[in-house]
């Protein structure tokens, strides 16, 4: 591409230098993380393939369960959950049921060890497996989320096929881990749409029940002993919604405990939950079997089910308050606190359990033996398996890929039309730097756009996966950039492909390679901004306006609207940072140099030369332009890392509680 381009390529190198050595080092940290935690354990159980699947029984049980909420001044407090406490066995399916705003999930997710870390929460109670004290490196579980998101482009099969080799033991062969894929696959009724892409809103792939057994499968694949599941029924339709939590009763069957919070299941589904939890403001309702005992239970009370009614909607109305006028308020809140009070008294005439390190010991030290043999696989099999799915996803979303190559057509033939065989006149001068400068500002904003509409979605996926610490962030980011750039350079060749005949630009041959390679690497640049974006914003949404609000200040800055000389002093930093500028200086030097205008007067532009120097260009060179469109591309990634690494998730502690820390409903509520 001549010598402007031929200097990338290090620049590239020690990009791709500068992720290896900083994630080697990451990579060696967690290693030594789990070699501490192994030599903790004592002894870790055999990982042979011959175990693959086994099921290791686990019962939960947990006391006096307080979340707090503070404002920001710290001082007003409100109750999530007020001394909670339960128990579910191994092989049982737990229901925790109740009005929104109950704290449903918020007790899921403490079980879970997923409830968000916040300054503002206080987290207090006592968990116990198998009998003993919770303790975080030896608990391992499934979560499936109420919100199922994958790689859209992947089928069923390549989706468990790629989360087996991240996290089953590498002692496993090829045709061991297929088999072992095939059988989750029939376990969870999903042969018939094994190869069939998982598919999202552009392009239809499997049904929202099969995504959420996906979900569970994936979830499966490390042959976790607890399963938590959030509200698994929301938005599927009561066929799907049957067969979803048939899946999870047969789960418990085959040994796995099950938690799940469900909002009001129908009368077929409540029949499959063995035990259940009823919550109400955070206060504990009910807890222990959900059959003929919970019924009992409340008619005891003087709150009999009618007969032929959904016990799951009995118990809804019963424990729910009615805010449609103050009496109904008060009636429904008397009758709640007088539930709450009376599970209270059934609880404390209880005698309470002791927990003993003995008591379940056997059970136990295996758990904790299993959980820290497990070692996650090296860095350079990570980027293998990440860089295949990152190009399967790239090279197969045709309907993104068809629309990015028809606008780069589509504009590439509109530009090319406005500016129509530029001559050599005087007048041709401004139309050719207009030129220049919308070619900078089309590409750059056609690939900005594309990132931030579609990786604030996979960073959710991402971060899930993480969190499950199937892989660590150098590896998935070094092999996305890898996996993308055959893809993202094909948009900038056909733009450029296309315009710079029908403009008539500068008619060089060596030109046009290097206005083409000028282009692609400022679509590059752009497309790591995006990330940036997409890493910092919570939503698309928000990615979508904040990208091209800051893509905005660097075209004001982008050398064609404000001369760089004449920049305030307070904003000469932007113009060194714009990769509009950049991409727009060099293809202005790329353009203008060596071409002879026509002139007529004395004050006419003669060289292009001239009019380079108009443009506080003249100075400088391709090759300096180009190394900048560099730096700010590393810098963008590197940013971009730092982000996600800062971002990682991080979970609320939960501390031992403080004497009489039971809250009433009253004050839940001031």
């Amino acid at each position: 591409m001549g010598g402007g381009l031929g200097n990338a390529g290090p620049l590239v190198g020690a990009l791709a230098a500068a992720f290896a050595v900083r994630l080697l080092t990451s990579r060696r940290k967690n290693e030594s993380e789990i070699e501490e935690a192994t030599a903790l354990a004592g002894e870790a159980e055999d990982t042979s393939p011959g175990t693959t699947g086994a099921v290791k029984p686990v019962d939960l049980e947990w006391q006096n369960i307080t979340c707090s909420l503070s404002d920001k001044r710290g001082k007003h407090v409100k109750y999530l959950l007020n001394n909670v406490s339960g128990e579910v066995k191994a092989g049982r399916l737990l229901a925790i049921m109740g009005p929104s705003g109950s704290g449903k999930t918020t007790l899921l997710n403490v079980l879970a060890g997923q409830l968000s870390a916040s300054s503002r929460l206080k987290l207090t109670g006592h968990l116990y497996v198998n009998g003993k004290p919770f303790v975080s490196s030896t608990h391992k579980v499934a979560y499936v989320r109420q919100e199922d998101l994958f790689f859209s482009q992947l089928t069923v099969r390549e989706t468990l096929s790629l989360a087996s080799e991240l996290q089953l033991s590498n002692s496993l062969t090829h045709d061991e881990r297929m088999q072992y894929v095939d059988d989750i696959l029939y376990r969870l009724g999903l042969v018939s749409c094994a190869d069939t892409r998982v598919g999202d809103a552009k392009v239809r792939g499997i049904s929202g029940g099969e995504k959420k057994r996906l979900s569970i499968a994936c979830e499966l694949i490390a042959s976790p002993s607890v399963i938590f599941a959030d509200e698994p029924t929301t938005g599927l339709d009561a066929f799907q919604a049957e067969r979803v939590m048939e899946t999870l009763q047969n789960l418990a069957v085959d040994g796995h405990t099950v938690i799940c919070s469900i909002h009001q299941p129908r009368g077929s589904i409540y029949a499959k939950f063995d035990d259940l939890i009823l919550l109400a403001e955070g206060s504990l309702v009910y807890a222990g079997p959900a059959g003929d005992q919970a019924l009992t239970y409340f008619t005891e009370l003087g709150h009999p089910c009618p007969q032929h009614v959904n016990p799951a909607e009995f118990f809804a109305d019963i424990i729910s308050v009615d805010y449609s006028s103050p009496d109904n308020e008060a009636k429904t809140r008397a009758r709640l606190e007088s539930l709450v009070e009376a599970f209270n008294k059934k609880r404390s005439t209880e005698s309470d359990k002791v927990h003993e390190s003995a008591s379940k010991s056997t059970q136990g030290s295996t758990r904790k033996a299993v959980l820290a043999g497990r070692k996650r696989i090296g860095w350079w099999k990570q980027f293998r398996l990440l860089l295949r799915r990152a190009w399967l996803q790239a090279t197969r979303d045709g309907p993104t890929n068809k629309v990015r190559a028809n606008m780069s057509i589509s504009s590439a033939i509109i530009f090319g039309s406005i500016f129509w065989r530029m001559g050599f006149l005087q007048t041709a001068i401004q139309d050719r730097m207009g030129l220049l400068q919308v070619a900078a500002i089309n590409t750059a904003m056609a690939a900005l756009t594309k990132t931030v509409n579609i990786f604030p979605k996979e960073r959710q996926v991402v971060d899930r996966e993480r969190a499950k610490d199937s892989y660590a962030l150098g590896p998935y980011l070094f092999s996305k950039l890898i996996a993308e750039i055959p893809v993202s350079a094909s948009f900038p060749l056909m733009f450029g492909t296309i315009l710079y005949p029908m403009a008539g630009l500068n008619p060089v041959l060596n030109r046009f390679f290097q206005f083409c390679g000028i282009i692609t690497v400022e679509a590059f640049a752009a497309s790591a901004m995006g990330l940036t974006v997409g890493a910092i914003a919570p939503t698309t949404e928000a990615a979508m306006a904040l990208g091209p609000s800051i893509m905005t200040v660097f075209i004001v800055f982008g050398g064609y609207y404000v001369n760089s000389e004449n920049t305030p002093a307070v904003f000469q930093w932007i113009p060194r940072v714009s990769l509009i500028r950049w991409a727009f200086q060099a293809l202005c030097l790329n353009e203008f140099r060596g071409l002879k205008f026509e002139h007529q007067h004395t004050y006419d532009i003669e060289t292009g030369e001239q009019a380079l120097e108009r443009m506080s260009f003249g100075k400088s060179s391709i090759k300096e332009a180009l190394l900048e469109e560099c730096r700010i591309l590393l810098f963008w990634y590197c940013l971009s890392y730092t982000l996600l690494k800062r971002n990682t998730p991080r979970f609320q502690k939960l501390d031992a509680p403080c004497p009489n820390t039971s809250v009433k409903i009253e004050e839940m509520n001031e």
